[in-house]
């Protein structure tokens, strides 16, 4: 931080300083003393078609609510503090503003409920969104639903600790206001709010937060409740520079200033430009099955029977990511609805509507949202299940994840934390998307998420078009300004009418020229350490593919991998929760791009100097076990620790990279039978690549394009959709 460095502050603290503010142990008997609460009537109908939404996906969170545990206990850690750090970091993992944890009691339990044997509880509260401007098109879209958004990712958050207690062996239920205990007593006891004459009150938060809780018989070292002063206490001096680390008040007055269609990060200031900074021969990109993707033709046994064992289950390995692998599931269906005869005459303003969209992307929890068309070269030719896909939408909303910044320092990029970090990202994209669509088909407007488990488009090129990144040397993964590459997209399709953004130019290109440091750090040599090519029509620094899948699948001392992500310079944080010095090289970076080629590689160095990169084992609040045949164990191969390789040398000319083209992929409706990868074939494609200059070249003197552009034909039979 500017004024206080979180450096040392664990991460299961959370990002307000609780831990400063006074407690009262006496407020415990008086909590236990009341008198029980009476079981509340279900809530009203929705407000609008966005709370018809809203609810539509709480409940279908309702199928986790509780779930059977594993029936061998896992081999947790004896130190209390990590099961509570476990605990209450999944949950500023997964975006609580607060977390507690105290004992129950019997009048905790609402009257008339049939309590289990369940001893302690987890409670969790979530912060409301930002109502959008009064007199905008969003304000009457999301004002009066912000209760019910919160309660939706509190929902969201508890469901997914509960499942993490399942699968170590417990017990645990999830409830929140439809749920069998009292909230507010239990927000009292786990020292998260204080009672007032008027109901219960956050010091940081006042009255603007929605409450979950888990009640389990996993016991927990409990907090011990607030004093009443703590309301008085809490913004203080402290509280405005960040002290304890925490994240410091000035940073949330000025998120609560900008404009809610505006990202936190000044996305305003990056120069915009008509065309992405790396050259796309649009008219010769192919369109691609999805069968051609890496880990679609690991499933279908393309690379082997190893790596398709392990498809199922390298991202879910560990128990967080196990517990949101229900909920990622059974959100695909909701993407998918019927579509109001009536359009909204309010939705006609396409500025307006862009606007909207964005201001309803961050209220529901994107960090960064971008408007585009789409090319048609960014929707997949085929369905995994070899169905045709014709086009259906004219733009995209595109939405951005963070992945969490201190969560991996705390990591090394390829332990076992990458899995969830990853699909929390997925989870929460599809969630934001599901609801964003679902309130646009009842406006009468098609509308569609494109999400991880479920997409009909390629995320990338969309990114670029959006003007939320540029392409990197990390490949196939676009770079943003201000989070670097540490987050994962969510895409919604669209025929409302829409203004687009345009590309960004950041200076990326140069920076990453002279910055070799996730080709030195990338564990199994997969990013390329040379110049760019053109492949399948686009210039990029394109990735062996096909190592890089095979290593995240196959990596026994983690799940999956995003070391590139971790080790990268710009995986920084750039707001006043980061350091003077972080914030000025971001601010120089954007403003004053002519001096880019000198300043990237002293840049790149610095990084390195100054250990960014390392793990920082202060932020890892994770307990490592890996999840093999519904039970958590400690992982057979044990954990990576890796830190960083200074001292490697890269020489270009020693690494190969297999290049499968377009006419090296699989048929789009081929998917029963595997297609096994010729990486003999696909290393002797590298003499064949254009480089930008020449395909440049080739275009003025009206060549045609490369004959290995053209995608492998289908061979012409469709599964029957009605088996």
């Amino acid at each position: 931080m500017i004024f206080f460095s979180n450096k040392n502050r664990p991460f299961d603290l959370g990002p307000y300083a609780l831990e400063r503010l006074p407690r009262d142990p006496a407020k415990i008997a008086a909590e236990m003393l009341r008198q029980k609460v009476q079981q509340k009537s279900p809530e009203g109908a929705a407000k609008n078609s966005l709370g018809r939404a809203i609810i539509r996906y709480h409940q279908l969170f309702e199928n986790f609510r509780e779930r059977p545990p594993a029936k061998t206990r896992a081999p947790l850690p004896e130190d209390p503090r990590k099961l509570v750090a476990d605990m209450k970091g999944g949950g500023y993992f997964l975006d609580a503003s607060h977390m507690g944890i105290c004992e129950l009691s019997e009048n905790c339990w609402l009257d008339g409920v049939e309590a289990p044997a369940h001893s302690h509880a987890i409670v969790v509260l979530v912060r409301y969104g930002r109502t959008p401007e009064e007199g905008t098109l969003a304000h009457g879209w999301v004002a009066g639903n912000e209760p019910a958004a919160a309660a939706l990712r509190a929902r969201e958050i508890a469901l997914c600790l509960a499942g993490q207690i399942n699968i170590y062996g417990w017990s645990a239920r999830v409830h929140d206001e439809a749920g069998e205990v009292d909230l507010e007593r239990l927000a009292v006891l786990a020292g998260l709010v204080v009672r007032t004459d008027n109901g219960i009150e956050s010091p940081y938060l006042g009255d603007c937060f929605a409450l979950a809780a888990i009640t389990t018989d996993y016991a927990l070292t409990p907090d011990v409740p607030l004093a009443a002063s703590a309301l008085k206490q809490a913004k203080g001096l402290g509280y405005y520079l960040g002290a304890g680390g925490a994240v410091p008040g000035i940073e949330w007055d000025r998120r609560q200033k900008r404009q809610s269609h505006m990202s936190i990060y000044p996305m305003e200031d990056v120069q915009r430009v008509d065309e992405p900074t790396t050259l796309i021969l649009e008219d010769e990109v192919p369109r691609v099955p999805k069968r051609a993707a890496f880990f679609e033709r690991a499933l279908r046994g393309d690379l082997g029977p190893k790596a398709q064992k392990e498809r199922g289950r390298f991202a879910f390995k560990q128990p967080l990511a196990w517990s949101m692998l229900g909920p990622i599931r059974d959100m695909v269906p909701l993407q998918e609805g019927e579509i109001a005869d009536q359009q909204d005459p309010a939705c006609l303003d396409p500025a307006a509507n862009s606007r909207a969209l964005k201001s309803l992307g961050y209220f529901l929890g994107a960090d960064l949202v971008g408007i585009c068309e789409v090319p048609r070269y960014a929707w997949f030719s085929h369905k995994e299940d070899g169905r045709e896909i014709a086009p259906y939408h004219k733009y995209a909303v595109v939405m951005l994840v963070d992945q969490g910044y201190e969560t991996m320092e705390g990591a090394s990029g390829d332990d076992f934390i990458s899995g969830p970090q990853s699909m929390r990202a997925y989870m929460r994209g599809a969630e934001i998307s599901g609801v964003m669509a679902d309130h646009l088909r009842q406006l009468g407007f098609g509308a569609r998420p494109q999400t991880n488990a479920d997409s009909d488009v390629l995320h990338i090129p969309l990114i670029l078009q959006a003007g939320l990144g540029e392409l990197s040397r990390i490949g196939e993964l676009v770079l943003n300004p201000f989070v670097g590459p540490r987050f994962k997209s969510v895409v919604m399709t669209t025929d409302l009418p829409l203004e687009v953004d345009k590309p960004i130019d950041f200076g990326l290109q140069t920076f990453c020229s002279s910055c070799f440091k996730c080709a030195r750090e990338c564990p199994c040599d997969a990013i390329p350490w040379g110049d760019k090519v053109m492949f399948n029509g686009y210039e990029m620094w394109k990735i062996d593919a096909e190592r890089c899948t095979r290593y995240r699948l196959t990596n026994q001392r983690g799940a999956a991998c995003g070391r590139c992500m971790k080790t990268c310079p710009l995986n920084k944080v750039v707001t006043w929760e980061g350091n003077l010095l972080t914030r000025i090289a971001s601010w120089m970076g954007i403003h004053v791009k002519p001096l880019k080629p000198l300043m990237a590689p002293a840049a790149a160095k610095i990084d390195d100097l100054l250990g960014h990169g390392q793990r920082n084992l202060v932020k890892k609040w994770w307990i490592d076990l890996e999840v093999v045949d519904g039970e958590a164990i400690l992982p057979p191969k044990g954990v990576n620790e890796r830190d960083l390789d200074v001292d490697r040398k890269l020489d270009p000319s020693k690494q190969k990279i297999a290049y499968y083209t377009a006419d090296m992929m699989p048929p789009g409706d081929q998917f029963e039978e595997p297609f096994p990868v010729d990486r003999k074939a696909a290393l002797a494609q590298a003499g064949k690549l254009e480089t930008p200059a020449k395909a440049w070249e080739r275009r003025e003197k009206g060549g045609p394009k490369p004959a290995f552009y053209d995608p492998t034909p289908p061979r012409g039979w469709v599964k029957n959709q009605d088996c």
